[in-house]
């Protein structure tokens, strides 16, 4: 490594997930064995990416593993993993890139696509990401599927708007009509935070309304004029932007729904759910 690169070190390992490499293993192997019977068979796909929960891997470990398991199946030689993550802490720029040319995990080290930097227009600001644990969380979870040589792209989004989440798909897909990359692409997010089942589950089917059908204002209207705090709705609206930019006939698949409560009882919750953004195969 040149002396001037930079390797971002993981900010929430031990906390979010184990920081000893075989008890993290141990933990996502647990996981998979649970989930298993419940993995979707959805045929033929394209598959463009999916949103995925970013809270601790014991609450919504359970719910993330599908989306790895179908990413698995239809996207085992990407190139780079796209993460783009909500900004939690509000620091660095309203879109922005990561200063870091590695990021690392217990499970090793992972280099940051810089190849789509000079193509982005986007600040590249360690403040936006050097203690976001949205985008860190989904690097273990990468590492233990995929034993490939692949990159990631973690992308910080504090600005969410319909507005910004076209021009980021746009500029995205646009480097890589110059770079040629397969791209895979996550939308870190949790749903509603810290309220009862029954009213998550409301607030929750609003913005999921939406979301079925590709209408990326009407998911800001939900939750910007409802107050529904599912915090990385940017990021999702990114992915359904990019859903319609690829196919004619972008398709939307949950695969697995639920909550906080159902590892911890609590009168109020978190509610987790993971799926994929898709089109069938013959949609090209």
């Amino acid at each position: 490594m040149k002396a001037t690169e930079k390797t971002r070190k993981p900010a929430v390992s031990g906390r979010f997930y184990p920081s000893d490499p075989e008890e993290l293993r141990k933990l996502i192997r647990e996981l998979y064995r649970r989930e298993t019977s419940r993995f979707k068979e959805l045929g033929d796909i394209n598959l463009v990416g999916g949103i995925v929960p970013h809270a601790g891997y014991v609450y919504s470990g359970h719910h993330a593993i599908h989306f790895f398991e179908m990413a698995r199946r239809y996207t085992p030689d990407f190139d780079t993993a796209v993460i783009f993550c909500p900004n939690h802490g509000g620091w660095g720029p309203g879109v922005s890139l990561d200063n870091s040319s590695y990021w690392s995990s217990p499970l090793g080290k992972v280099e940051v696509d810089r190849d789509f930097y000079p193509y982005l227009d986007l600040e590249a600001s360690g403040e936006a990401h050097e203690f976001e644990h949205s985008a860190e969380v989904m690097l273990p979870m990468l590492q233990y599927f995929f034993s490939h040589d692949f990159k990631i792209l973690p992308v910080s989004i504090w600005d969410q708007t319909p507005e910004q989440a076209t021009t980021l798909s746009l500029k995205l897909l646009s480097a890589n009509k110059r770079l040629e990359k397969k791209l895979l692409f996550i939308a870190s997010t949790d749903f509603s935070h810290y309220v009862s089942v029954d009213s998550g589950k409301a607030f929750d089917d609003r913005v999921l309304e939406k979301i079925r059908k590709f209408d990326i204002k009407g998911v800001c209207h939900e939750v910007e004029e409802k107050n529904i705090s599912v915090c990385g709705y940017g990021p999702i609206m990114t992915l359904l932007s990019l859903g319609k930019l690829l196919y004619a006939h972008p398709e939307f698949q949950i695969l697995r729904r639920g909550h906080s409560g159902e590892v911890i009882p609590s009168d109020e919750v978190v509610h987790y759910l993971s799926a994929i953004v898709y089109s069938k195969a013959m949609d090209v």
